[in-house]
């Protein structure tokens, strides 16, 4: 499975006492791929800095760049779909150029995406990949 993760949804999910904390010991576990841009690994280092300091940041960063599970694209195309917050595209392009099968998000500005029937992009919560997590872990023991 290729996802995108939204910044809030990785940085809510870094700390051992957060509920979401399966989604980064998934992720390091390999349970599935993540997608990211220069411009999102960019974004996710200056938020964690800000939230937990430049050292974790820095080791956040380091083992992105270690994990083989971890793909970087080079999106070519900028689809300019999210115009409330055009940040937010950035998500948007990195999911359709690494084929990813959905985007993590809780950020209501994706919903526009539903609308858009080509190219397709899945936007699921926190809750749904939660979810889907769990199932892949109870298929896999």
């Amino acid at each position: 499975m290729r996802v995108v993760l939204d910044t809030n949804i990785l940085v809510v999910s870094i700390t051992s006492n957060s509920p979401y904390h399966e989604i980064f010991t998934s992720l390091i576990n390999k349970r599935y791929d993540l997608i990211v841009s220069t411009s999102i690994v960019f974004e996710y280092r200056e938020v964690v800095q800000e939230k937990y300091g430049e050292k974790t940041a820095a080791l956040l960063v380091e083992l992105l760049n270690e994990l083989s599970n971890v793909h970087s694209v080079n999106p070519s195309f900028q689809w300019d779909f999210i115009t409330v917050d055009r940040d937010d595209n950035k998500f948007v392009d990195c999911a359709i150029a690494g084929y990813a099968d959905y985007i993590v998000t809780e950020d209501k500005h994706f919903n526009i995406l539903k609308e858009i029937e080509f190219p397709k992009v899945s936007v699921i919560g926190i809750e749904d990949f939660m979810r889907i997590l769990q199932n892949v872990r109870i298929r896999n023991k």
